[in-house]
């Protein structure tokens, strides 16, 4: 199944010297590292210039451009979120003479 992110990246960030002429335009590449769980901030994924290998090697610094968030989160999946958790909570409740 197909996710769909949006993102922003700043673009005068960017180290115009890796920008390349491709047959239809002109390119960029990037590295985009999806996070585990949304950020302090609710972004999944950030975004970065990539580097070659030998500019890693180098420890060349990383440019970072921006970062996204995956469409589609809305109340539906954070009712869903917040009654799991009040579920756990009330049988928790129930269960308080046990003895673990």
């Amino acid at each position: 199944m197909s996710r769909m992110f949006f993102a922003k990246i700043d673009v005068s960030k960017i180290n115009k010297e890796k920008l390349y002429k491709g047959k239809k335009g002109t390119y960029l590449d990037l590295t985009i590292f999806l996070n585990d769980e949304p950020d302090q901030y609710g972004n999944d994924m950030s975004i970065q210039q990539s580097l070659s290998k030998e500019e890693r090697e180098n420890g060349e610094e990383k440019i970072y451009l921006g970062n996204g968030k995956a469409y589609g989160k809305n109340e539906t999946t954070q009712k869903t979120q917040s009654a799991n958790t009040s579920q756990a909570d009330s049988s928790q409740d129930e269960n308080d003479d046990m003895p673990f």
